[in-house]
């Protein structure tokens, strides 16, 4: 059975001692390791302790975090993954987190920070929670085309899901998505916060912080936050404001992010001629300036089917900015079409028409954006108030014997995560034999 935790008007229990282990962290950020940062924040605010365990990674300065971050042995794969690989062998880790008697492991990602989380959970003998974030079939597809190494990379991150105590997904989507892979267990739907307060920054604020940028009066402003991969929809994005543009229909498009896209998306833009018409504003990490793009903003364009939760579309709605979404995507979950956002097929026609039929974004639609920061909105504090709610629940249920003995962490997964980078290499090395042979011909 899957449940939904939804918050409770009453007190937080007490704070508990818990280690939150990622394979991402500052200085490498994605919307995993925004999650971790909040945790940490909010688990601290409330009296308790937070520790983040995390792969030592080049650059990585720690000395003003709020808590505790230990960085244990690692290797570089940023080239293949963009992500420090963790060495999941770490005695010193262990001592620390028996010193700060850590009540509760709380992993973030499926692979090597579950592999030391089960190793840790043996020693320290506390129940270990696995929140599912990312649909991690396509990050693997985008690691390697071999079907093989493909479906054991995927057997072995489902061996590590099931093998702890209790799972979280993000959206109902997130859910299904893991059950697709071949999990066969129970799962919670909890679901992440933002870190922007509900309410829009003042106009006159808004245009000083952006005076720099061509942004015409009158016309609509749309925005898309996030990597700039095409994975997230941008096809779709892209075709659909060249249709409005050989309709001759005047908008300013603006994408914030950076990505291993954006160089070919930014041709892309030109081939359809809409180089005038958008602007790449590159990352920002300055929050209250991203803010003031939110707010600055007619309509949050997210037509990503890949996202399994869509921060940035509650990140929208904060500012009272509607989202324009895939129907029956992760990120279009809670929304419907006309109260507090806005729903399109996916493909690029019915996006074109929905942004026509919108045009020039009027009182109907801050009257929908109005309903997105009233249904849509979820603070950290808020979210990881209900979170440490169930870390009561699991606490109890784990001391008292109510989960199934897990499997001891066993030489047969390093095996498996041994024989998945073998069956790498050999993929790999066979794609450049051919490659050769195709030159050589």
């Amino acid at each position: 059975m899957n449940e939904n935790v939804t918050i409770e008007e009453q007190s937080v229990r007490p704070a508990r001692s818990v280690c939150l282990l990622n394979d991402s962290f500052p200085p490498l950020i994605d919307g995993v390791a925004n999650t971790v940062m909040n945790y940490a924040k909010v688990i601290e605010s409330m009296g308790g302790r937070a520790v983040v365990a995390t792969p030592d990674c080049p650059g990585a300065d720690d000395s003003t975090s709020p808590f505790p971050v230990v960085r244990y042995p690692s290797f570089d794969a940023r080239k293949k993954t963009g992500y420090m690989a963790g060495v999941p062998f770490s005695p010193s880790l262990a001592q620390r987190l028996q010193e700060e008697k850590t009540e509760i492991l709380h992993s973030h990602c499926p692979a090597m920070s579950t592999i030391l989380a089960r190793e840790l959970r043996d020693t320290l003998n506390v129940p270990l929670i696995f929140t599912y974030h990312t649909k991690f079939d396509i990050d693997i597809a985008d690691i390697t085309s071999s079907k093989l190494v493909q479906w054991e990379a995927t057997r072995l991150l489902v061996q590590n899901v099931t093998a702890c105590d209790e799972v979280w997904v993000v959206s109902n989507g997130a859910g299904e998505n893991l059950k697709s892979l071949g999990y066969e267990g129970d799962y919670i739907v909890m679901n992440n916060g933002v870190d922007m307060e509900r309410g829009r920054i003042p106009e006159d604020r808004v245009r000083e912080a952006l005076k720099d940028y061509d942004i015409p009066e009158g016309i609509p402003v749309y925005l898309f936050v996030g990597r700039m991969m095409w994975y997230k929809g941008l096809w779709i994005l892209l075709n659909a404001l060249g249709r409005m543009k050989a309709l001759q229909y005047r908008f300013r498009m603006v994408f914030v992010g950076s990505g291993a896209d954006l160089e070919e998306i930014r041709e892309y833009v030109e081939d359809l001629g809409l180089t005038e018409d958008v602007i790449f504003t590159g990352s920002i990490h300055d929050r209250e300036l991203l803010k003031c793009w939110y707010c600055r903003s007619d309509l949050f364009l997210f037509p990503s089917v890949y996202d399994t939760n869509g921060l940035v579309v509650r990140e929208a709605a904060a500012c009272s900015v509607p989202s324009v979404l895939v129907k029956g995507s992760c990120a279009a979950e809670g929304v419907t079409d006309g109260v507090n956002g806005y729903l399109i097929e996916e493909n690029a026609a019915s996006m074109a028409e929905k942004l026509i039929a919108l045009y020039p974004c009027g009182d109907a639609v801050k009257q929908v954006g109005e309903g997105a920061a009233r249904d849509l909105y979820l603070s950290w504090h808020d979210a990881v108030v209900t979170a440490s709610e169930r870390y009561e629940i699991v606490l109890d249920k784990y001391r008292s014997g109510g989960y199934p003995r897990k499997p001891e962490f066993s030489r047969d997964l390093y095996a498996a995560l041994g024989n998945w980078m073998d069956r790498l290499g050999h993929a790999e090395k066979r794609i450049s034999e051919v490659k050769e042979s195709i030159w050589n011909t």
